[in-house]
């Protein structure tokens, strides 16, 4: 039997496929999360549009993030940081806005099924990983996988710290946005040994 292989799969689909893909898998955190709470009570009172908390602690958690990522990309081996060229799949010859609906999209249901429904459960440090998990492509890359962790880690606590999601979820949008942008651009790149052989350029973002 042949092990399976996420990358080997996504290959496998066009561009706006693998969007679509996207699109139908946030649908199901969202309605997995509303379910979840359902059940074991969400409060409205941390769902409140905070301006300040939300735009600097989103925005500065952001610009941290991008720097940190930009220095790993600076400093180690790129087969480090290489997670198939997916990311550059997701965003290559994306207009912005569709960038931003993207983003905002992927931002909004997966805090709101990691932090808003699963984190009140089981805790910050199981959430976490289970956040990392999620990205199954990255397992097999220890940089990637714990980075996930500890971005997830990080999102977590500043819920923790707030009380409300709208703060994890602009961090989040935020990060995703700006590292968008840069792969969308070119100018975040990872090249793999399949370079050599036609594989083309690939970029990682979170």
């Amino acid at each position: 039997m042949k092990k399976w292989d996420q990358s080997a799969l996504i290959r496998q689909m066009s561009d706006k496929e693998l969007r679509i893909n996207i699109y139908v898998s946030q649908g199901v955190f969202l309605a997995a999360g509303t379910l979840i709470m359902l059940f074991s009570g969400f409060h409205l009172d941390r769902f409140r549009w905070d301006v300040f908390p939300i735009f600097v602690l989103g925005i500065g958690t952001a610009v941290a993030v991008v720097l940190v990522n930009l220095l790993l990309h600076l400093f180690l081996p790129e087969r480090m940081l290489d997670d198939g060229g997916i990311n550059k799949r997701i965003f290559r010859r994306v207009p912005v806005w569709h960038i931003a609906i993207l983003t905002a999209v992927i931002s909004f249901s997966e805090e709101w099924l990691f932090r808003g429904a699963i984190q009140p459960l089981v805790g910050l440090s199981l959430t976490s990983l289970l956040f990392a998990v999620l990205h199954v492509r990255y397992i097999k890359k220890p940089v990637l996988f714990i980075a996930a962790v500890l971005l997830s880690f990080l999102l977590g606590y500043l819920y923790e710290k707030t009380n409300n999601l709208i703060v994890p979820m602009a961090a989040h949008f935020f990060i995703d946005f700006l590292l968008g942008l840069l792969i969308s651009k070119g100018w975040l790149i990872v090249r793999d040994d399949r370079a050599e052989n036609g594989g083309g350029f690939f970029e990682e973002h979170e």
